[in-house]
């Protein structure tokens, strides 16, 4: 049922308070890596795949095989599901000559950018093997561009260099375990629930808006952070108990195991006190709203 509670004021993120809002960031506050976006391909489909149309590609064009690189985006990571992509960044010309079906995807890709009616677009034709950008990092966290507002946390993953990130998440190229567990914690997700942007109902995870304006807990001691370390690779080896279980299934409220409960609860802690020494040390009405 509805409830009623009178406020003096009505904040833009629809809670009782002062007209104070985040504004966009294009680095982060704190000393953290910054946060990417994946790869866009403008590729019209025609480098990406799914296991069966690579299988079938690879049949009739052998060669092929070593360029192709499994593709990760946010509905892959969640679901566990996987698609494939032809990543020929730095393939030599004469190789690509000797592949005949390889060089008519890559004619169609020239095909459909000429016919863009932007020109930046047109100028990607000019290497029109490959994606728009061409990130791919040694490893990676990668966190989904939306996400349902229905999960306790939204679920964040690594991957290596044999991943290629699509434009559909948002990553941090040779992030650590101690980020890792800080943006897996409830403290974060407090943060979210508040300035993310939102898809119909579904968090929208923006790095200018939240990464870049999260506080990270900068001043947390060596034991603190190995504290968080440690306890996000136990969610991690949780995790890995469950091989046939996708993000979706361990997520989901109502599915989620209470092995992987358990050590979240633990997590929360952990990065709990890497803000206590901040709070103890400032005077109690100057501590700031996200620290409370």
């Amino acid at each position: 049922e509805a409830q009623v509670q009178p406020v003096k004021n009505i904040s833009p993120y629809l809670t009782g308070g002062n007209d104070i809002f985040v504004t966009r960031r294009s680095k982060p506050i704190c000393n953290v890596p910054q946060m990417i976006a994946g790869n866009v391909s403008y590729d019209s489909g025609h480098l990406i795949f799914s296991t069966e149309e690579k299988e079938d590609f690879i049949k009739k064009e052998p060669k092929s095989g070593k360029w192709f690189r499994k593709l990760i985006g946010g509905r892959e990571l969640i679901n566990a599901e996987i698609r494939h992509c032809l990543w020929l960044k730095d393939i030599l010309p004469n190789e690509l000559r000797e592949m005949k079906y390889v060089l008519e995807r890559v004619d169609l890709v020239k095909k459909a950018r000429l016919a863009a009616k932007d020109k930046g677009t047109h100028r990607l034709a000019e290497r029109s093997h490959q994606f728009r950008d061409l990130n791919n990092p040694d490893y990676f966290i990668a966190i989904p561009k939306t996400s349902s507002e229905d999960r306790k946390y939204i679920p964040i993953s690594f991957f290596g260099k044999e991943f290629i990130p699509s434009d559909s998440l948002r990553i941090i190229p040779n992030g650590d375990l101690f980020l890792f567990g800080q943006l897996m914690s409830q403290m974060h997700m407090a943060w979210v629930k508040y300035v993310c942007g939102r898809l119909k109902s579904d968090f929208r995870y923006s790095k200018d808006i939240v990464y870049n304006n999260y506080p990270f807990p900068e001043a947390a001691s060596e034991a603190h952070k190995n504290r968080v370390s440690e306890a996000a690779q136990v969610v991690l080896d949780v995790r890995d108990r469950y091989q046939n279980s996708s993000l979706a299934d361990l997520y989901d409220p109502l599915t989620m195991p209470p092995d992987l409960t358990k050590a979240h609860q633990n997590l929360d802690k952990a990065v709990d006190l890497c803000y206590r020494p901040f709070c103890e040390r400032v005077e109690p009405h100057r501590i700031p709203v996200w620290a409370v």
